[in-house]
């Protein structure tokens, strides 16, 4: 039904029920007949649709044997009360036309609520439709600058060309894959000294890198990754396998899986040897046994399943060279068997003060703190605004690492968690320390 447009608050809905058949007209000269002069000369219905205080009457009725029944709608634009007594002098109207009526009210709406639930309903649509966008948006945008990102920092390295990571120049260790999306997805977090071999076909520079650097091959969880492992071992010299899960890729593993695979990497014997793979063991096996007699080293007979005991005292030889080569002090590599830092971030080695100042240095420039469990591995990540609110949460926790200040707050924080062990930038006003809990800050160089 049509509602006049110059109605303004109110709709006053009229039930009409009558004895006889009558028509909309009756009911309209019904409705301004018997309420003339009841009200007075303010609230007379014909004056006040002139005003346009009252907007057209519409009239729905229906007649079935010999009865009519409907409802009228009157818009109002008077105040509340006004309009309830003009409603209830609807329901004094007895007769329309020549039947016996009766009128009664149903309602009287305010037409303002019902366009506020409009207006409301139609905000939300548009909210979420403005929302959604904007997400997509902003995800658009995180995504493109992360690969600009990622796609700066890759390279082109050696004669091949092949993609890999930035610190594959300098690293001593290096991480071999299969493709260049491999090497993008490593960089994504942060691991740079990656190199691709670009298929089955061993390009003669990592055969070079692999005889002077540390090598680990990251091979896919498929067939292709067994038979890039074959290839290498016949060409080039590997010194842990790591692994995806059966049926991914290393571009496709997460962060979690990526530090999972690292961390657990298998010297290349072992894993031939897990893997029966007994052929290429042998074949291993003898090649190393060749190597070391041209070096004028005797390599007493061991079983085909066990590791070249030797194999340590050839990468030695090999770093030494590189050492002089390059004419620079280095640092003693670490255990074969750990993962170094710069293949998987998140890890500090907490034995090691020159690595906790480094990344504390780290953290220092991002405005974060770093929570850590016993075996040097973040297991939180903070603001420095939140860390003392965040504490309280993490589980398990044994070292925190600041960029911030150590506070009087911190180290009570802490203490109440169980975590004994923290270091930051600088030293605040602390006035007490429990004496079980370990504060180091490197700026002052002094410890609490």
């Amino acid at each position: 039904m049509n509602v006049d447009p110059n109605l303004t608050k109110y709709m006053i809905k009229a039930k009409i029920a009558t004895d006889g058949v009558v028509e909309k007209p009756d009911v309209v000269g019904a409705i301004f007949g018997q309420t003339e002069g009841l009200l007075g000369d303010e609230l007379d219905l014909r004056d006040l649709q002139k005003s346009g205080k009252i907007g057209r009457i519409e009239v729905e009725i229906d007649s079935k044997k010999g009865r009519t029944e409907g409802f009228a709608l009157i818009p109002s634009g008077l105040d509340q009360v006004e309009s309830s007594i003009l409603a209830a002098a609807l329901e004094t109207i007895d007769r329309i036309g020549p039947c016996k009526a009766k009128v009664e009210i149903e309602n009287i709406e305010d037409v303002r609520i019902q366009k506020r639930h409009k207006i409301v309903e139609r905000a939300e649509a548009l909210y979420k439709k403005m929302s959604e966008s904007g997400k997509s948006v902003s995800e658009s945008i995180v995504n493109s600058v992360r690969e600009e990102v990622e796609k700066g920092e890759i390279i082109s390295y050696g004669e091949e060309r092949l993609p890999a990571g930035p610190a594959i120049k300098d690293s001593d260790s290096i991480i071999v894959v299969e493709g260049r999306s491999d090497v993008l997805n490593l960089l994504r977090y942060g691991i740079k000294n990656t190199i691709a071999v670009q298929g089955t076909n061993i390009p003669k520079t990592v055969q070079k890198l692999s005889k002077e650097r540390t090598v680990t091959v990251f091979l896919d969880g498929d067939r292709g990754g067994d038979l890039i492992l074959k290839e290498m071992l016949q060409v080039a010299e590997i010194d842990f396998v790591s692994r995806a899960p059966p049926g991914t890729e290393v571009e496709e593993l997460t962060y979690k899986q990526i530090v999972k695979a690292l961390r657990y990497k298998t010297p290349v014997e072992q894993y031939l040897s897990m893997r029966g793979m007994s052929e290429e063991l042998k074949e291993l096996v003898q090649k190393n046994a060749t190597e070391s007699g041209k070096n004028g080293k005797k390599q007493p007979d061991m079983p085909v399943d066990e590791p070249k005991p030797d194999r340590r005292d050839r990468q030695e030889e090999r770093r030494e060279q590189r050492r002089e080569e390059r004419k620079e002090e280095r640092e003693p590599e670490p255990e074969p068997q750990k993962v170094e830092v710069e293949d998987v971030p998140g890890f500090v080695d907490l034995q090691n003060p020159k690595a906790i100042e480094k990344k504390g240095t780290i953290l220092n420039e991002s405005k974060l703190t770093e929570v850590y469990g016993e075996d040097g591995k973040a297991i939180a990540t903070l603001s420095i605004s939140e860390t003392v609110e965040k504490i309280p949460e993490i589980k398990d926790g044994k070292a925190i690492i600041t960029g911030g200040v150590i506070s009087q707050r911190l180290i009570d924080t802490a203490f109440q968690a169980g975590i004994k062990n923290i270091y930051g930038a600088k030293m605040g006003h602390v006035t007490k320390k429990p004496a079980e809990v370990r504060v180091v800050s490197w700026e002052h160089h002094m410890q609490a």
